[in-house]
């Protein structure tokens, strides 16, 4: 039996150089099994993060959705401020004494009669009372619409609440009307008008102070 295949192997593993290669080879293994798991977590932890990334963004376009209405609010509260300021000193009525005077200023304007005229005012509020007026007008219809219109549309701020036909003989028409505007709580204590009473366009006149 020949013997020399098995010394030729048995002196190739005892050479250095041999297990040089072989570690060489293992080496080789592991960098790539290495190199192949690097790549994989790192492909993972990529993705994770720009999902999370993708997340926070989604977030802030939510936050920022939800804020728009507040951005500037201080803003608006100041320009606010000044405009309910310019309402009360252009618009609310210093004293009774001003609104009867502006009464008559538009009856005169308008050429209508007003009778009956009423003033009371209503429970004091924080910032204003409301103060009414209950008159019967007579006039022509197109005086009447002329005196409606101006009030409606005066500097002093009234809000018609009720009209009522309540007569017509001629030309000339009879018409029962209701109006508030309103006085800061102080000038209307100082007016000394009776509390207002809630009536139907109908009844009867609430005793009052009577217009000049």
């Amino acid at each position: 039996m020949n013997d020399r295949p098995r010394i030729a192997w048995h002196e190739r593993l005892r050479s250095p150089l041999t297990w040089h290669y072989a570690g060489l080879v293992l080496l080789v293994i592991l960098v790539s099994f290495l190199a192949v798991r690097f790549a994989l977590d790192w492909s993972i932890t990529d993705s994770s993060s720009a999902g999370a990334l993708a997340g926070k963004q989604f977030q802030l376009k939510a936050l920022q959705i939800e804020t728009a209405p507040l951005r500037g609010l201080d803003k608006q509260v100041a320009v606010t401020r000044e405009e309910v300021k310019d309402f009360y000193a252009k618009r609310v009525p210093a004293n009774y004494s001003s609104i009867a005077s502006r009464i008559g200023d538009l009856e005169v304007k308008s050429g209508v009669r007003l009778s009956r005229v009423q003033y009371a005012q209503g429970p004091a509020g924080a910032d204003l009372t409301e103060i009414t007026m209950d008159a019967g007008i007579t006039g022509a219809y197109p005086q009447i619409m002329h005196f409606v219109n101006d009030l409606e549309r005066d500097p002093m701020f009234f809000v018609i609440r009720t009209m009522a036909l309540t007569g017509q003989q001629g030309g000339m028409v009879n018409l029962r009307l209701r109006v508030s505007t309103w006085l800061r709580p102080a000038d209307a204590a100082a007016s000394g008008l009776p509390p207002s009473k809630d009536e139907s366009p109908g009844a009867p006149s609430a005793p009052g102070k009577e217009g000049q």
